[in-house]
């Protein structure tokens, strides 16, 4: 499946930003998607998955709370409802998608291009 990612841009601190990723190809319902992040210098890492069906999410403790990611199998899409945005969270953001909603299966999956957001202090 082939992905595109967008709605990173520059926001203040506290602020919100929403990602969207979206999929080509029928098949995107049989695939559990995710989002990854990795800023300048430092390792890739996993933020948020959600089942095929959309019935199960996965976060990473830095974001939850404060992240909610949602998919919309209509519209091949998924998205990353980011509040409460830190300068620790700016980095280069990608979707993923995978046979199961582990960072593991999604890391060896299908992946976007990234999308940079930058939170400002």
């Amino acid at each position: 499946v082939q992905l595109q990612a967008s709605g990173g841009g520059l926001v203040q601190a506290g602020g919100s930003l929403r990602l969207s990723c979206a999929a080509s190809g029928r098949t995107f319902r049989r695939y559990a998607m995710g989002w990854f992040r990795q800023a300048p210098g430092k390792e890739r890492e996993f933020v948020a998955a959600i089942s095929w069906s959309g019935g199960s999410t996965y976060y990473a403790d830095s974001v939850k709370g404060r992240f909610t990611i949602s998919r919309d199998n209509a519209k091949n899409t998924v998205y990353l409802q980011m509040t409460s945005l830190k300068p620790e969270d700016t980095a280069v953001y990608y979707c993923a998608a995978g046979s199961q909603p582990y960072s593991g299966s999604l890391a060896r999956g299908d992946w976007g291009q990234g999308t940079q957001v930058t939170v400002s202090s």
